[in-house]
């Protein structure tokens, strides 16, 4: 099974970089003015520490966003971008430490005009950094809440309640592989019985992995009925709002 993600333009990934580093220098003038105070001691001491620190706080910034947030800062997140493994397997620290620390590479001589040439005569579109952490940088096109119709919720979810689950598989699990999980089960009887089970044993791998479940949350659970609670977390997000059903899709019983 393969899944393909839309690669991010120049355009989007600029305009991701501009927030980035209108944010960066914000918080920069900050930290700045309070590293000034050293001056009174010493300005070679202050001087020193500016150097040091304004790497400190523009590489740190995306080293911490990205793996806080799963591969996307906060121009990312406004861009609906994502950094990932360019095999999608899930990112890794060292990942984001090795792209954001050849950031400054790719942004010689100017305008990071490094890292925008190798970007263009890349296949996957990416910069130094990329290529050297094998990243890739995708675009996210959001979850269209129309995308419930057809889904039918089970009355037994043993994710439902779980709400640090359901975030973690809502930051980790892009809006193309959430869409491709809830066509499967939709066209579930269209497939042979063996292409079935391998569908839905590939998926329900690639969310266990991800999502780092407690045992008992996935104890008994079919690799499709495992799938089923996923899709139901990740694009259900009220349960008042959902239809519940019982286990044959027959309508719950009221409570008494």
């Amino acid at each position: 099974m393969s899944f393909s993600f839309h690669l991010a333009t120049p355009v989007t990934r600029l305009a991701a970089w501009a927030i980035d580093k209108a944010t960066v220098m914000a918080a920069w003038s900050v930290v700045s003015s309070l590293i000034a105070l050293l001056g009174i001691f010493s300005e070679d001491l202050a001087r020193g520490i500016m150097l040091v620190g304004f790497f400190v706080v523009s590489t740190g910034y995306g080293i911490a966003l990205e793996w806080r947030w799963e591969g996307q800062t906060l121009g990312k997140r406004v861009m609906h971008l994502r950094v990932m493994d360019e095999r999608g397997l899930p990112l890794r620290f060292s990942q984001v430490v090795v792209r954001n620390c050849l950031r400054a590479v790719d942004a010689l001589p100017v305008a990071y005009l490094v890292g925008g040439v190798a970007a263009l005569l890349g296949r996957k579109s990416q910069r130094l950094g990329d290529v050297a952490a094998a990243t890739i940088v995708v675009h996210e096109a959001p979850v269209q809440t129309a995308g419930l119709a057809g889904l039918e919720v089970s009355k037994y979810n043993s994710l439902r309640g779980q709400q640090h689950v359901a975030a973690r598989l809502r930051t980790v699990t892009p809006p193309a592989l959430a869409n491709a999980a809830r066509q499967a089960l939709l066209r579930r009887e269209e497939f042979e019985p063996e292409a079935r089970l391998a569908l839905f044993r590939d998926l329900a791998g690639h969310f266990r992995r991800v999502a780092h479940l407690p045992p008992e949350l996935e104890e008994g659970i079919s690799d499709e009925q495992f799938v089923r609670n996923v899709v139901e977390v990740l694009f259900v997000s009220a349960p008042s709002q959902t239809k519940v059903t019982g286990r044959g899709g027959e309508p719950a019983a009221p409570a008494a």
